[in-house]
């Protein structure tokens, strides 16, 4: 595409609100961390090369269909998740640092011997559990 030569109307988007096509024989529940697998939307799982993009805001369930048959809608953003525990536990101290996939509910302080996919970055800790930015 060659440079522009005259005004160009650009498209916008908010950039927190987006839909992804859930994998196969996949479920995803309303609240859960979600990521990308190869292109398809999963709930967060330990694993490597996962991408995530946000929460679940709606329960999305393809259990009984081809990758792609039903979307997720996702917000990126800033979102608590329940906090891994012993040495993987997060604390105040570690607000800056990554946090990593467990589950699509769970971070932990580590990547599991680099069995885990970042899940984003560690905003705070309470005795809820962790607020992790996402996206």
């Amino acid at each position: 595409m060659a440079a522009l030569t005259k005004d160009r109307n650009t498209p916008e988007r908010s950039g927190k609100d987006f839909q992804f096509p859930v994998a196969a024989a996949t479920r995803i529940f309303a609240g859960s961390l979600v990521v990308l697998d190869a292109g398809v939307a999963k709930p967060g799982a330990t694993g490597i090369g996962l991408v995530a993009v946000g929460r679940a805001d709606a329960h999305a369930d393809n259990s009984g269909g081809s990758a792609g048959d039903v979307t997720v809608p996702v917000r990126t953003g800033v979102f608590r998740f329940a906090n891994s525990a012993g040495a993987d536990e997060i604390t105040l101290a570690d607000v800056g640092a990554d946090a990593w996939i467990v589950d699509d509910q769970t971070v932990a302080k580590t990547d599991g011997t680099a069995s885990r996919s970042k899940a984003g970055r560690i905003m705070d800790v309470d005795a809820h559990g962790v607020w992790v930015s996402i996206g």
